[in-house]
């Protein structure tokens, strides 16, 4: 079988060092990354994604919350604005003029998840994905709350989706892909299928499965040896993933992969 389309990367072997040494020395040069999250029950994620970007190389950094939050921000988050909110604490409908405005301002959008389960934070999403041309960054719940744009997502040119294996699956199960993904497969068997996938439609898609972190577009597939999942519930993958593809906007999948060999550390 060929299967030329697969890379594989290491720590002692990155697959595209060159993207490191890529990132423009000015901060000003590296992009404008919004994100957008939160409800009133918690914001931890987007907390976490907000320092992740800085930390990552971002050039500048947004957030919006749903106005319920206001009096929950930490100082060191700097740079935040605020949305008309449900009554559950979710952001409204009626925050689209807000959510419009940092599209406008941004290079990336990234919906980070703690956004609760609202129908109203889900039409406002819909809107997002059908308006906004830029990179898209989805994880986390924010993934299940669009599921009923699986469609538009995957035909959506510089979409990135960072997501669990389960969402996955129900992500070709609701735009009728002819493959079935079980938590069974093999690694081969599931490179295979994203690699027939990204072919078909022109998202980028990062996955965990069986302790490797694979990433697929465009037909090409990495697969990274991932023994930390908690980065990626907590929001800090996306959140690198997005960054490095500010200044490398036209190779997702080698931003990406060469986003998951950095640490925290090395930005401090």
């Amino acid at each position: 079988m060929d299967n030329s389309y697969w890379l594989r990367q290491t720590p002692a072997k990155p697959l595209f060092p060159d993207i490191e040494w890529s990132k423009p020395e000015q901060r000003s040069s590296r992009g404008r990354l919004g994100i957008i999250g939160g409800n009133k029950l918690g914001f931890a994620g987007v907390a976490e994604s907000y320092s992740t970007a800085l930390g990552s190389g971002a050039g500048e950094v947004r957030v919006l919350l749903p106005d319920a939050l206001r009096k929950a921000i930490p100082p060191s988050m700097t740079d935040v604005t605020f949305g008309a909110t449900t009554p559950s604490g979710s952001l409204s409908k009626e925050a689209l003029g807000e959510i419009q405005a940092l599209a406008q301002w941004s290079t990336a959008l990234l919906l980070c998840g703690d956004a609760g389960r609202n129908s109203e934070t889900a039409i406002a999403y819909s809107d997002l994905i059908r308006q906004y041309t830029g990179q898209l960054i989805i994880t986390r719940d924010a993934v299940d709350l669009v599921k009923n744009d699986a469609d538009a997502l995957v035909n959506r040119p510089n979409t990135l989706l960072v997501v669990s294996f389960a969402q996955l699956q129900k992500l070709f199960q609701s735009v009728y892909y002819p493959k079935i993904l079980t938590f069974s497969m093999q690694l081969m068997q599931l490179v295979e299928a994203m690699h027939k996938f990204t072919v078909t439609y022109p998202v980028t898609i990062a996955v965990l499965h069986r302790e490797t972190l694979i990433v697929a577009h465009d037909g090409q597939v990495t697969t990274t040896v991932w023994d930390n999942p908690m980065t990626i519930w907590r929001g800090i993958t996306a959140a690198r993933a997005a960054s490095y593809w500010l200044w490398t906007p036209n190779q997702p999948l080698e931003a990406v992969t060469a986003s998951l060999l950095a640490n925290t550390e090395r930005f401090s």
